[in-house]
């Protein structure tokens, strides 16, 4: 689930030191195999990616979730992973994929992706899969399927290359990430314990990483009042609607819509059943999202405030206020990572990953909260994300493939400290 950065962070800023480029007798010798491999592997990561992108799949297409998931069980299965589909935490949802393979070492790797997207059925037909020159095209491209093409695609290389000096390598591929990954958290949570290390297939921008996300969480605001003729006698009513957007304004006057920490953003709305008669009810859905759990608790604090003291008389408000995901902290663990990640990167081009943050969430909160070293932003990148003009940029589809199997290998021999 990204969105756009809202800081690049800067040593001075924030303490966390970029590395610069490398070249010359500093540059690390990349595994030249694997490089080779990662370089030849475009073609057939893109037809693997257009099958997936031509099927619709927003959070709750339970056949077209399915459907993409028989295909990726078909190549998982082939590369030897015992493959599992976990049903679903929720109604509703496609199941989940668990795809496990065993090695001869003993680190335990665990990457996530998602398939789900934020888009309706016929997204697909309307505009399907295509490439023009260094991009490809069409709905989810980027967020997700573009990520979860190369973690099948990384995993496809080791295994090609006979690289099996890893304890365990899991790959879960959840359906419903956007939408808080309420058919998966209980499954999150539990493999992110069993693992090492978890490894984040979400959709990045050029030349960055991401080492820290914003909490995440919903708050419903419904109001109840009482109805009446519009007409004849609108006295006799007590207007939801007004009521709704007065406790509407008073959040936007107490919170920013956009900035570094809490930002509370109206999402949806929805008033009254017919035009003639004064609603009886209303309800809101405002977007909040915070660096920290403390600011996140104050934003639900405040409304409940607001909602002890409606300004149309005779109306109750209700808050329903419900956590989606916890905040990615740029810690040490996850600042560690990002280093290999980038050590990886300066071997096959000497270049090096921009570190920051923005506030979208993903299941990286989830692993860094129980204590496992994690990295986020390891998937495709391009832009556009969650609009029609969403993009996967393709110059830098094999470096990111290349980082992410390195990683893997890493990490599976070595397991990094906790």
């Amino acid at each position: 689930m990204i969105r756009s950065p809202v800081t690049i962070l800067c040593a001075a800023a924030a303490g966390l030191m970029l590395a610069a480029p490398v070249s010359g007798a500093e540059r690390p010798r990349p595994d030249v195999r694997l490089k080779a491999a990662a370089e030849a592997a475009k073609a057939g990561e893109l037809q693997l990616l257009g099958q997936i992108v031509n099927i619709d799949s927003g959070t709750g297409n339970v056949a077209g979730g399915d459907r993409i998931q028989a295909i990726l069980t078909e190549r998982l299965t082939a590369m030897g992973a015992v493959v599992e589909r976990v049903p679903a935490e929720a109604p509703g949802l496609p199941a989940n994929l668990v795809a496990t393979f065993t090695g001869k070492g003993k680190g335990r790797v665990l990457l996530i992706g998602h398939v789900d997207t934020v888009l309706e059925d016929g997204e697909a037909a309307r505009r399907p899969f295509r490439v023009e020159g260094d991009s490809a095209y069409g709905p989810g491209v980027m967020d997700e399927k573009g990520g979860v093409v190369t973690g099948v695609t990384a995993l496809q290389l080791l295994h090609d290359l006979k690289r099996t000096d890893y304890g365990k390598i899991t790959y879960l591929i959840e359906t419903s990430e956007e939408a808080g990954s309420t058919g998966s958290r209980k499954l999150i949570e539990r493999l992110v314990r069993e693992h090492d290390v978890e490894l984040n297939l979400e959709p990045e921008y050029a030349d960055t990483l991401t080492v820290w996300r914003k909490s995440s969480a919903n708050l419903v605001i419904r109001v109840h009042g009482r109805p009446a003729h519009a007409g004849m006698e609108p006295q006799n009513g007590r207007n939801a609607a007004d009521e709704l957007i007065h406790q509407i304004s008073e959040m936007e006057a107490a919170f920013p819509r956009s900035g570094d920490h809490i930002t509370v953003n109206l999402t949806l709305l929805k008033a009254g059943s017919r035009s003639n008669i004064i609603p009886d009810s209303a309800e809101a859905t405002l977007n909040v999202r915070g660096r920290t759990l403390e600011e996140m608790a104050s934003v639900g604090a405040r409304a409940r405030a607001f909602a002890a003291q409606p300004a149309v008389p005779d109306t109750t408000v209700e808050i329903d206020y419900s956590a989606s995901f916890p905040p990615l902290v740029a810690n040490d663990r996850v600042l560690r990572v990002a280093a290999d990640a980038n050590r990886a990167r300066a071997e096959f081009n000497g270049g090096a990953y921009r570190l920051y943050g923005n506030g979208g969430a993903s299941e990286s909160a989830i692993a860094d909260a129980a204590g496992t070293p994690t990295l986020d932003g390891l998937g495709s990148t391009g832009s556009g994300a969650h609009t029609p003009k969403e993009s996967l940029d393709l110059t830098s589809y094999s470096e990111r493939l290349y980082v992410l199997a390195r990683l893997i290998e890493t990490y599976g021999a070595k397991p990094p400290a906790r």
